[in-house]
């Protein structure tokens, strides 16, 4: 369809889990951009694929930059939310119980008034990999915050070299989405 003049660039988006799964398209000049959860706990696309993009000129669009919600830095072992909302299969008792965990672990390297949101924005605007964020806003405060916080640029080397180590290990589970 490329070739043909139908359509312009061709892109994937990656499972959670499975970054890798996208290399082989990359390296092969199959897509043009890729999308994949990258954020300071997914460091993982680090490793092998967004060197692949940067080698086959391939753009990378990260997503779930908050981590679902646990690098807002507002969830609590009592978070709720509504009936049939997807984050009650998510946020099982044991996967809440490690993001919150996770994220407050945080909390201490926050300074002059930064806040989660902007900390984890900011650290994906280090990486020059990267050719865009999509973070969710759901609120007209949260497109402010996002805009300010991209606005700022990257994070200072020292904070993002600290963030490096942050990067969580996970694996598949019952509750894996």
């Amino acid at each position: 369809m490329r070739s043909s003049g139908k359509v312009r660039a061709v892109g994937i988006s990656l499972n959670r889990w499975e970054p890798w799964n996208g290399i082989r398209a990359v390296r092969a000049g199959l897509v043009d951009a890729v999308q994949v959860i990258y954020n300071i706990f997914d460091q993982n696309p680090e490793d092998e694929l967004f060197p692949a993009c940067r080698e086959k000129d391939v753009a990378v669009i990260a997503r779930v930059p908050f981590d679902e919600g646990s690098l807002t830095g507002t969830l609590t072992l009592e978070s709720t939310w509504p009936k049939g909302d997807w984050r009650n299969t998510y946020f099982v008792a044991e996967n809440l119980k490690s993001s919150v965990a996770h994220a407050d672990a945080l909390k201490p390297l926050l300074k002059d008034g930064m806040t989660m949101p902007e900390m984890a924005l900011r650290f994906i605007l280090n990486n020059k990999d990267v050719a865009t964020i999509i973070p969710g806003m759901r609120k007209l405060k949260n497109v402010e915050s996002n805009i300010a916080a991209s606005a700022k640029g990257p994070l200072p080397p020292a904070l993002h070299a600290e963030l490096l180590h942050h990067r969580w290990i996970r694996t598949p589970t019952t509750w894996s989405q």
